[in-house]
């Protein structure tokens, strides 16, 4: 039987990437790490625009840094799925979390 091969880059915490995704973390209240096409990333970013919440937003398909950023995302967090969602620096949850917090609450207290 064949092998699976990971396709992940191996994250250099000290360079230029993970530098640049450590300051978008820190520069905006809330920093949504997606994919376009990710159904997830979509149901991340759905409950910050019915509270008219401004976001920064990283497209990590749309970038030639995208795999590099995601295994830094996965040092960062535990895990390299996206979406990677940040609030006041905090990683918070990827788009389920993000719903639920959204339906119970918590998520329009966190940006109070």
């Amino acid at each position: 039987m064949g092998s699976l091969v990971s396709r992940s880059v191996p994250a250099n915490m000290s360079g230029t990437v993970a530098e640049f995704v450590k300051s978008a973390i820190a520069k905006d209240k809330v920093v949504i790490f997606s994919k376009t096409y990710c159904p997830y990333c979509t149901m991340a970013k759905e409950p910050f625009k019915k509270l008219n919440q401004e976001y920064a937003c990283y497209e990590l398909d749309k970038r030639n840094d995208g795999d590099e950023m995601q295994s830094v995302l996965g040092e960062l967090t535990g895990g390299r799925t996206v979406p990677r969602v940040f609030i006041d620096g905090n990683f918070v949850g990827g788009g389920t979390d993000i719903k639920k917090m959204y339906d119970d609450g918590r998520l329009q207290k966190m940006l109070a």
